[in-house]
């Protein structure tokens, strides 16, 4: 959808509104002169020329000292956001002036151990296409973030957004064989006894593992708390307790016998893997491709686009 541009008027120049959005996030017109090379009468004269402009207030002055009115500090905080876009947009347009760029927001380990053996086919496919990664552990505005889609874990309910689903989650109960010494493990609830880790973004994942195996442990089971699949696979690797990995990050220590599995088989969790993306740019030349391509790696069941 295509929206009509407002009037030259509700367009301030970008060195004044550049100015305003640096003295709210260093708080002095020296600091604000010294970062952008002016002087602090030019920097003076940006601010005036920008009142004079929206016709409203934005500074208060107090001798030399300036400030921000408390609406003046709400509106820089949004152009800062839209300073922030003009910045991205114009990396994009350098980086890849033909076919695009698409700034991906990912999960850690699920964009190293899933996403990053795959891209190499993407890159051949379409080498006209730049991928930026960057990392995000939960949803976020879309409006005010410079990503064009995101790696995403858990439900498809991302307002204003769009969804692929990529595979759900398949988890097994793993440790250190050192763990494990003077010790059997013949089912789940000799899991029971040992000390277990837990993930932040997972919290009642082992509740729901074990549960799916027909035990009731309660709701209190303890354990240590990680913030990142990458924190708590080390702190499994290094015999401190059992980690619940999904069986694409457990795989490679499995192989090679620096974990073992405590079960026979990967059990499917509530949650799934998404690729998602802003309705809005559902059109973009470089995320269509991406998103396409990616369609062909997803578990079949799942249509495109959701």
């Amino acid at each position: 959808m295509s929206y009509m541009i407002a009037p030259r008027r509700f367009f301030p120049s970008i060195p004044s509104l550049r100015a305003l959005e640096a003295l709210d996030r260093l708080g002095s017109a020296s600091a604000v002169a010294e970062e952008l090379a002016l002087t602090q009468s030019a920097i003076s004269r940006q601010l005036q020329s920008l009142e004079k402009q929206l016709g409203a207030e934005l500074i208060q002055r107090d001798g030399k000292r300036l400030s921000l009115t408390p609406a003046a500090q709400d509106y820089a905080g949004e152009i800062r956001q839209a300073l922030n876009q003009i910045v991205q947009s114009t990396l994009r347009v350098q980086a890849a002036p033909l076919a695009g760029t698409l700034n991906l927001a990912i999960l850690p380990a699920f964009g190293m151990r899933w996403l990053m053996p795959r891209l190499p086919a993407f890159a051949k496919q379409h080498p006209d296409v730049t991928i930026n990664m960057s990392t995000r552990l939960a949803p976020f505005n879309f409006a005010s973030e410079a990503f064009d889609a995101a790696i995403h874990y858990g439900q498809a309910e991302w307002p204003g957004t769009q969804s692929l689903r990529l595979r759900h989650e398949q988890v097994l109960p793993v440790c250190a064989p050192m763990l494990l010494e003077g010790r059997t493990v013949s089912g789940p609830q000799d899991i029971l006894a040992l000390p277990l880790l837990h993930i932040q973004t997972r919290p009642e994942a082992w509740q729901q593992w074990f549960e799916g195996r027909g035990l009731m442990p309660g709701k209190d089971l303890g354990g240590t708390m990680y913030d990142q699949f990458a924190t708590i696979t080390q702190a499994a690797l290094h015999g401190l307790g059992v980690a619940l990995l999904p069986d694409y990050l457990a795989e490679q220590d499995l192989a090679t016998g620096r974990l073992v599995a405590l079960h026979p088989e990967p059990a499917e969790m509530p949650g799934a893997y998404y690729l998602v993306w802003p309705e809005a740019k559902s059109r973009s030349p470089a995320l269509v491709k991406f998103r396409d391509w990616l369609a062909t790696q997803a578990q079949a069941e799942d249509p495109l686009p959701r």
